[in-house]
């Protein structure tokens, strides 16, 4: 069985008690690295007793060995933090396991999507999620041109670094616009801004930081 578990955000205890207890039973840990995986593990007092890594190298190989993990034991998948396989590793051994009729269980946590979706000030009926978009500057920038058609609410992620070229590049783009965006949820130095971009660019404190942007939508 493969069981896929929410890891916290930022706040350690945010963990579900039903998490933990899935945690202390797993015969296998697949994580995206076990420096961080067995940080968080050794705060709850709980050692893992076998860890595998499945990330962006991970081979067709590794994958399988997994697969064959997946069929006898009990093997808990997560991620750096939050909801594994959104955004991160995991979905190539969900869909093998699937394939394969092998049983997939999640169990529930913390969610940087759904916080920045609550802390919207509009009522937000549906939205689109775009997620990561290219780092390739001509593909980035054709992107952008087509983000900037989009009528309905539309949500970006992208990497801690690229926070300021983000917001850089919504003020450019976008500033005809209203967002909201979501700097290191759950954690003491949390921030929510929202406004036009150019009014948050202004506010910004940040270098570098986890982040999420909601786009509302086109008035």
């Amino acid at each position: 069985m493969l069981t896929l578990i929410a890891t916290p955000i930022g706040r350690t205890d945010e963990i579900t008690l039903r998490s933990l207890e899935l945690l202390k039973n797993a015969d296998v840990v697949v994580c995206e690295s076990t420096k961080e995986t067995s940080k968080l593990l050794k705060g709850f007092e709980i050692k893992a007793k076998k860890y595998e890594v499945l990330d962006e190298h991970s081979t067709v190989e590794d994958i399988s060995a997994m697969l064959e993990m997946c069929r006898t034991q009990n093997v808990v998948l997560v991620s750096d933090c939050g909801t594994p396989s959104f955004c991160d590793p995991g979905f190539q051994l969900v869909e093998a396991c699937r394939k394969e009729n092998i049983k997939i269980q999640s169990s529930l946590g913390a969610s940087s999507l759904m916080g920045l979706i609550s802390l919207s000030s509009e009522r937000i009926h549906q939205f689109h999620f775009r997620g990561f978009i290219p780092a390739e500057n001509v593909a980035r920038e054709k992107e952008w041109q087509q983000l900037k058609k989009t009528k309905e609410p539309f949500v970006l992620m992208d990497t801690p670094y690229r926070l300021k070229k983000m917001v850089e590049e919504c003020v450019l783009h976008l500033d005809d616009r209203k967002m909201l965006l979501t700097l290191n949820l759950s954690q003491e130095d949390e921030t929510v801004l929202e406004g036009k971009p150019s009014q948050i660019q202004k506010q910004l404190k940040f270098d570098k930081a986890e982040f999420m942007i909601l786009i509302y939508a086109k008035k």
